[in-house]
């Protein structure tokens, strides 16, 4: 309402000059061509109709233009623009953009993924992809599983914990996947226990779920949303190659086809062998890799949008994809890293007590 007190103002003072030119015609309060703005005390200074009509149209002019330069101009356009209520409506918009500008540089100044990251536009998404877009609307992530010192140590399997960066802005985690299970399961089942992971966005909020049920040849994970199911991999037996089949509800979208050995790049394909996303096992060092089970896994959905390149996001190539994964179809993409990790990445013992008392 700041366009109120001027308003008011240029009326004081055209009233006063109308009053000056209109005193000679003016007796006991009765006026001709006119109203009095004081009402019909008589005292007030008497307003023209056609001069307010003039001074509202240049009020929301001024009004339109200020929404264009903040950007806001669709705000501003509503209802046609012709009405008071569409152009206050975006000059109150207007009037707030300069604290979300300040938001979103002091929020690259601070190192975090800046909006403009993300692939995916927030206002049209239904809400359980609203829920996951926070996390999962970005064209790379990385993945790295903690450190298990009792593992390490004592081969007692802990749970398994990991954080998720987005390779832009690797010094602030966008998120965190916490296992739980049960303790006896964990110790006597290995990596065939049965858990349920928790993904949560970098303050702890609940994203969505991965569920694993316990597997004896072929294993499964489900991805979860607020307890409903949205997507599941299953593995498929094979004697040496890793192959996964990946579902949303009912319809296959994708499947990955690795030679297995030493191959550590899963590459989701679609029917006609298109590529639409890739999950890498990074190298961590030597001492990573036969002493931990702290693995890194980067997941690539593609670059699109994407042309800055430092941070983490250096050392990950350019992928072309043929389409863009939906973000139900990401969360089973990230629920596929999980099930890797667990499949053919996890350690079955300790390494360091052996060696301690092998070196004594």
């Amino acid at each position: 309402m700041r366009w109120l007190p001027r308003l008011l103002s240029h009326a004081a003072a055209a009233g006063r000059a109308s009053a000056a030119r209109t005193s000679s015609h003016v007796k006991g309060g009765s006026h001709s061509n006119g109203f009095t703005s004081g009402g019909g005390g008589g005292g007030g200074p008497a307003v023209p109709r056609e001069w307010l009509r003039k001074l509202w149209a240049e009020e929301l002019r001024n009004q339109k233009e200020a929404a264009r330069r903040w950007g806001v101009g669709a705000a501003g356009n509503v209802g046609g623009g012709g009405g008071a209520g569409g152009s206050l409506g975006a000059f109150a918009s207007s009037g707030e953009a300069t604290p979300q500008v300040g938001r979103v540089r002091a929020g690259e100044a601070a190192g975090e993924a800046p909006a403009r990251s993300y692939q995916y536009d927030g206002r049209n998404l239904k809400p359980v992809e609203a829920k996951l877009a926070p996390l999962l609307a970005r064209a790379n992530l990385v993945i790295a599983r903690d450190i298990e010192w009792a593992n390490i140590m004592f081969a007692f399997e802990q749970e398994s914990r990991y954080i998720i960066m987005d390779p832009l802005f690797p010094q602030s985690p966008v998120g965190f996947i916490r296992e739980k299970s049960n303790v006896i399961f964990r110790q006597m089942l290995r990596s065939r226990r049965p858990f349920v992971a928790e993904i949560t966005d970098a303050m702890g909020n609940e994203i969505f779920t991965v569920r694993r049920p316990f597997w004896w040849i072929n294993s499964s994970i489900y991805a979860e949303v607020d307890g409903k199911e949205i997507g599941v991999v299953h593995r498929r037996w094979h004697l040496w190659r890793r192959i996964y089949d990946l579902y949303l509800g009912n319809r296959q979208f994708a499947v990955v086809e690795n030679p297995g050995f030493w191959n550590w790049t899963f590459t989701l394909i679609d029917e006609d062998d298109n590529v639409l996303a890739q999950v890498d096992r990074n190298w961590r060092g030597i001492g990573f890799e036969l002493f931990t089970d702290a693995g890194q896994y980067a997941i690539r959905f593609g670059d699109e949008g994407q042309s800055r390149k430092f941070g983490l996001a250096s050392n990950i190539e350019e992928l072309h994809v043929v389409r863009q994964l939906t973000l139900p179809e990401r969360a089973v993409a990230l629920a596929l890293a999980v099930s890797l990790d667990s499949d053919y990445f996890s350690r079955r013992g300790g390494w360091g007590l052996p060696f301690l008392i092998a070196t004594e």
